[in-house]
């Protein structure tokens, strides 16, 4: 069987836990900072899970991790 290629994009977005799951970080933290508050960036800032819905789709673009 040939290797499987890792869809790069989604390596860049998204890492595996130990548990199965992938961590996401959020999107609105790059710039244009000023008129955000400093709460919502401080969320921003946070790792957050990605839904179970899309698991399914992460793993098939990620097949080793």
């Amino acid at each position: 069987m040939p290797k499987l290629k890792t869809n790069r994009g989604a390596a860049k977005r998204f890492r595996a836990k130990s548990n199965g799951s992938f961590k996401r970080s959020q999107s609105h933290l790059s710039h244009i900072l000023t008129k955000k508050s400093s709460k919502r960036k401080r969320q921003l800032g946070t790792i957050k899970l990605i839904a179970d819905a899309d698991v399914k789709a992460v793993r098939k673009l990620l097949p080793y991790s």
